[in-house]
């Protein structure tokens, strides 16, 4: 194989009562990226599309975290990457995600394989830390794992995937800011009091139990953040408005994706997803402020091969 062309999906993390540690992938909207090997040694981003960012592979993280794969790898060739950006950056469904994750996956199916998915995960986190100054798996690891993910020590590589409901559905509304990941981790405090710290366990610990028991009013009850949310939300338009009108249209739970500035909303089922994009767009249509919707389905295969040769 000299050449292949991926698609590396968007995802949320957090999912309210996870902060860095939930993590889940979604369908249909994410970067395509094609990868080819060279002669010459090394890494090059041949082009950009979709959105204008940085060429230069110390900057760009899919340069980012496909020289840290490099870096431990022997191998007699170089590697030229395409990207065309189905994820604005900035709008908190895991764009660097999509492209750190994809890049190393890429060249891992151009070299053999020699590692597997949760190996790639640590040099896709290279990339996170390249463009929020924090080295978080939450959302490498649900696009190189697929479904919900699970992460219990990013420094010791332990992750793993959950078990996934198969009529849980995802709506995400995104309005057209951007919200930097480091500007967003920038107001979340270092010290938590501890009645919080117990709060936010046992809704994490309810959420994971709804997942396998397939418990949705569980899954219902445990959406809480009680520590990052109400510090982050003050920086995304009408989100207790939005929160608000998605569960009156029959959402299980909603809460910020990744740090913003999109909002996620959790149904059991589609129709009722598509319900809820409804209710969002109601609250958001009075706003000078463009926004899209997503709806998904949790995509639990992950990176998908487009072509290879």
């Amino acid at each position: 194989m000299k050449e292949i062309k991926i698609f590396s999906p968007a995802s949320i993390a957090n999912l309210s009562c996870g902060f860095d540690i939930l993590g889940v992938c979604l369908d249909k909207i994410g970067d395509e990226i094609t990868v080819r090997k060279t002669d010459k040694k090394g890494v090059t981003i041949k082009k950009v599309l979709g959105e204008s960012l940085s060429t230069d592979i110390s900057v760009n993280v899919a340069g980012v975290s496909a020289m840290a794969l490099l870096n431990e790898t022997e191998v007699d060739c170089g590697f030229e990457i395409e990207i065309n950006k189905g994820i604005k950056p900035g709008s908190g469904i895991g764009s660097s995600a999509a492209s750190s994750a994809g890049s190393v996956f890429a060249i891992n199916k151009l070299i053999g394989e020699p590692y597997t998915k949760k190996e790639l995960i640590k040099f896709a986190m290279q990339g996170e830390l390249a463009a929020s100054d924090s080295k978080h798996a939450d959302n490498v690891a649900a696009v190189l794992l697929g479904g919900f993910t699970f992460v219990r020590n990013s420094e010791e590589n332990d992750y793993f995937k959950l078990n996934t409901p198969i009529e849980i559905a995802f709506t995400v509304i995104h309005p057209k800011i951007e919200l930097k990941t480091k500007d967003s981790r920038a107001v979340v405090k270092n010290q938590v009091p501890i009645q919080k710290m117990i709060e936010q366990s046992a809704n994490l610990g309810a959420f994971i139990s709804g997942l396998y028991t397939e418990n949705y009013d569980l899954i219902s009850r445990s959406i809480k953040d009680v520590i990052i949310e109400p510090l982050r939300s003050i920086l995304i338009p009408k989100f207790d408005e939005i929160k608000y009108e998605s569960i009156k249209a029959g959402a299980l739970g909603c809460g910020i994706s990744g740090s913003g500035p999109s909002i996620f909303a959790m149904s059991k089922g589609i129709p009722t997803a598509n319900c809820v994009g409804e209710a969002m767009k109601n609250v958001y249509q009075d706003l000078n402020l463009e926004y899209d919707i997503h709806i998904s389905c949790v995509n639990d295969k992950g990176i998908q091969i487009l072509n290879s040769k």
